[in-house]
């Protein structure tokens, strides 16, 4: 059960009105409107499925990401490299915290300004993910 809803504000329903998040006691929640019965789905659910979505990029793209963060540090050396590695390997850790200590709200008002979107149906079942994309030239 989760006590933060992590993508509060970027979730959409079918007909891409805003969802909102609410409690029913300590658990966090995804109103879904369903024309006029509000359903509450647990935001653990729908969070889950986002995270192991991003989970699945950041694997793919492992060695990008590698090379890029160690660019970033200004260590391009192969024991910074590894540490990096073993990090996102690790990535399971990472988003069980994220699920109990939930994205600051300047994080959130980031990705939306970036255009992430989350799209779910009245069940909570992820119908789309909208995430900003990178050109070549950038």
């Amino acid at each position: 059960m989760s006590q933060k809803a992590v993508f509060e504000g970027l979730i959409i329903d079918e007909q891409d009105r805003p969802v909102s998040a609410a409690y029913v006691g300590s658990e966090a929640t995804y109103v879904v409107d369903d024309d006029g019965f509000m359903r509450h789905i647990p935001s653990e659910y729908v969070d889950r499925q986002v995270l192991n979505f991003l989970k699945d990029q950041i694997l793919q793209n492992k060695d990008v990401l590698a090379d890029q963060a160690t660019k970033m540090l200004g260590q391009e050396d192969i024991f910074t490299r590894a540490v990096i590695e073993n990090q996102l390997e690790d990535v399971d850790k990472q988003m069980d915290l994220i699920l109990n200590s939930g994205l600051p709200a300047s994080n959130r008002e980031y990705l939306g300004m970036m255009g992430f979107r989350v799209k779910i149906d009245i069940h909570g079942d992820i119908l789309e993910i909208v995430q900003p994309t990178v050109n070549d030239e950038e």
